[in-house]
């Protein structure tokens, strides 16, 4: 079915299809004119909305399956609703029971904790991306020394990594080295980012003698050496994979790829983080080689910065209202938890 491209609707037009859509979702039974004028109780007659619903189809946003007197939506007609929801007024978000601000969570358990509480809620898989590395600031720092030739150095950062590098020398450690070098590393670098101007200033400091520079220079890989592996965290697969039904095992396969190359859904949300909510649907995702499923989500992040997403990925058939709901709402939760994490830093 070719879809008519730029096609303006009627009120009562866009009124049907958004009905056929959610009545689709609910009850996963192609929709009748007789069902949509009982059930929504419109103030015209089953042939009205036999015709207009028939002008719908010829615009390639409803179709019928099989030999089905009801109709079901397109790609086509499940992207002019969720369009229709995206452009809508964003009220404010509603609570949504993270338990963040209680747990006093670390940002990966945050993230976690995330997409846990969303697939619960959704029944559909979420995604969240992680920080990038490059917004990430040193929480902690330990310099430890294990044998009198042996030094271990202990980092974590504000998302939530921990690295642990230990070092060999030729002699013994002067003790009191080690302690200077763990006060000094953690007065000059608590707070600071990654790879930025100011770490990098504190190892090259002109007041550093020899022995104090020379020490830090050995040590200095384990800043300079944590990796910036993207991360995705992921909930909710087996939730979702009961609720497929079985024309959907288009959609199973592709979420099986999905998981197994998590890089294609982190690129499908790295281009989304200029868009506070976004959503993507069947042929929109092809690239990823998620063609059968649909993807919305929303953005999280403190002032100015934007750190990742919050996403749910499901079926075409979806509840694209409920989902969007909840990712703005687990999204603005999540913004409130990294903003107070990250200005303890």
């Amino acid at each position: 079915m070719e879809v008519v491209i730029g096609v303006q609707l009627s009120e009562r037009q866009r009124q049907l299809l958004f009905r056929v859509v959610e009545e689709y979702v609910a009850t996963r039974q192609p929709v009748g004119s007789k069902t949509l004028v009982a059930r929504a109780a419109l103030p015209v007659s089953s042939s009205t909305v036999r015709a207009e619903l028939a002008d719908l189809e010829r615009l390639g946003l409803l179709t019928h399956p099989h030999t089905s007197a009801g109709r079901v939506p397109t790609e086509a007609g499940y992207r002019v609703y969720v369009d229709e929801l995206l452009a809508r007024k964003e009220p404010r978000p509603g609570e949504f029971p993270l338990g963040l601000a209680v747990a006093r969570a670390e940002v990966e358990e945050a993230l976690q904790t995330t997409t846990e509480m969303l697939s619960q809620v959704t029944r559909l898989l979420a995604l969240v991306s992680a920080p990038p590395l490059r917004a990430a600031t040193v929480r902690h720092v330990d310099v430890l020394q294990l044998q009198a030739t042996t030094v271990m150095v202990v980092t974590i950062t504000s998302t939530g990594g921990v690295g642990k590098h230990r070092y060999s020398f030729a002699g013994p450690v002067d003790p009191g080295l080690v302690t200077w070098a763990g006060d000094y590393l953690r007065e000059r670098l608590i707070g600071v980012r990654l790879r930025s101007h100011r770490l990098a200033k504190a190892f090259d400091e002109p007041g550093l003698s020899p022995l104090e520079r020379a020490f830090l220079e050995t040590i200095r890989s384990a800043f300079d050496e944590i990796e910036d592996e993207r991360q995705l965290y992921v909930g909710g697969a087996a939730g979702l994979l009961d609720d497929l039904r079985t024309e959907e095992i288009g959609a199973y396969r592709s979420l099986i790829d999905a998981l197994e190359k998590r890089a294609a859904l982190l690129d499908v949300l790295a281009n989304r983080l200029g868009q506070r909510q976004f959503a993507r649907v069947g042929d929109e995702l092809e690239a990823s080689g998620l063609h059968d499923l649909a993807l919305v989500g929303a953005t999280y992040g403190y002032a100015n910065h934007t750190l990742g997403t919050v996403s749910l990925l499901g079926p075409l058939r979806m509840d694209y209202e409920k989902a969007l709901r909840s990712v703005r709402a687990a999204a603005h939760e999540l913004s409130r938890f990294v903003e107070e994490a990250y200005a303890e830093d």
